[in-house]
Order: C-alpha cells, then sequence, then structure tokens
C-alpha cells in the first residue's frame, strides 16, 4: 500500500524541481516524435516545453521533422524501464 502512495505522489510531482517528473508511456512518446515531431509535441508530451517550442519555432526547415522521426525510433527501441531511466529519472 505505501508503494502506491509513493507512485502517485511520484506522478503529482511538478517538474523543474529537480525531482523525477511522472511517468509516460514509451510508445505514445515514440509514436507523437515519428508522426508530429516536425512540431515538437512528443517533447510537450514528456514535459520538456522549452524543447517542445524549439521544434515549434523551426518545424518549417524540416529539421525537427527529421530529428523526431530519429527520437521516435530511438523511444521505441528502449524497453519500458530503459526509458523511464533514461528520461524520467525513476
Amino acid at each position: 500500500m505505501n508503494q502506491k502512495k509513493n507512485e502517485k505522489s511520484l506522478e503529482k510531482q511538478p517538474t523543474g524541481s529537480g525531482q523525477p517528473r511522472a511517468k509516460k508511456d514509451r510508445i505514445t512518446a515514440g509514436v507523437f516524435a515519428i508522426l508530429l515531431g516536425g512540431l515538437g509535441v512528443h517533447k510537450f508530451y514528456m514535459g520538456e516545453i522549452g524543447l517542445g517550442v524549439l521544434y515549434l519555432c523551426f518545424f518549417w526547415t524540416g529539421i525537427p521533422a527529421l530529428v523526431g522521426l530519429i527520437e521516435g525510433i530511438i523511444y521505441l527501441t528502449y524497453s519500458d524501464e530503459e526509458f523511464q531511466k533514461k528520461y524520467f529519472n525513476t
């Protein structure tokens, strides 16, 4: 029961506070990156608002779309545990 409380409190922690962020699904992040990566949707989904805005600013160049495609493939190659550990410090 204590573990469930800890998981719920982890999901409610604000980002940018140096603490782990809420868990996100790697498949959702990967699909967002592949399909909408040029607009930075995957970055917004993962809580990286600054990078999401940067992707939006340069979407017209096509570079964010290419980077998003590569990131999406990378996200999908990780296991769930590896993805959470690398991107959310859990």
